[in-house]
């Protein structure tokens, strides 16, 4: 059996996974890049861009234009006025890499965390609680401020939490895990989807 040279070999991996429609952001290797020019390797130290890790920490891809929320922006408008990663998290539905945000640690006495897509209010800073899950935790959130979705893009069912005015996505929602909270809840979202107000509105 003749075994095939280095550049099939790149060829065929590359081919693989832009071949995958589940990978809709560049892999951590550039196998193009490296297959033209081999001394030039890029590599993008995003963790969600790995395929494997993107699949175990995100979200399923589907396009958010599918649903109809009270703000609706095209992919461009939302890229002109979020940073890359937080289109990344809240249009693409990455995630954070854990004990990484500047909320995971926060615990302010008062003050409201907003959407960082369209500022909504969200959570109130005594929603927040120390949950020791790397990302920042709320036992509950305003009233109809976040919208809850099925997410099954580990072969499991998880509840992923959007935020009901513009369907930015903020994390999931875990329940019955016995925190001791009100609501015997866990919304854990990314650091990057929220922005913090000392004032509520």
């Amino acid at each position: 059996m003749r075994i095939p040279s280095i550049p099939t070999l790149i060829r065929t991996l590359h081919t693989l996974s832009f071949a995958n429609n589940t990978l809709r952001t560049a892999p951590t290797i550039c196998f193009q890049s490296f297959y033209q020019a081999p001394h030039r390797v890029t590599v993008l130290r995003s963790m969600p861009s790995i395929p494997f890790l993107g699949a175990l920490f995100g979200t399923n891809s589907n396009k958010m234009a599918d649903e109809k929320f009270p703000v609706q922006k095209t992919e461009g408008e939302w890229q002109a006025i979020l940073s890359p990663e937080q289109f990344r998290i809240l249009r693409k539905k990455g995630t954070e890499m854990a004990g990484t945000g500047k909320y995971d640690r926060h615990y302010p006495d008062t003050g409201v965390y907003n959407c960082a897509g369209c500022d909504t209010p969200l959570y109130k800073a005594q929603h927040k609680f120390k949950s020791g899950c790397g990302w920042p935790a709320f036992w509950d959130a305003f009233p109809g401020a976040v919208v809850e979705r099925d997410d099954k893009s580990l072969g499991m069912v998880r509840t992923e939490i959007l935020c009901a005015h513009c369907g930015g996505h903020l994390g999931h929602i875990f329940k019955g895990e016995r925190f001791g909270n009100p609501k015997d809840n866990r919304h854990c979202v990314n650091s990057v989807s929220i922005n913090f107000s000392p004032e509520e509105k």
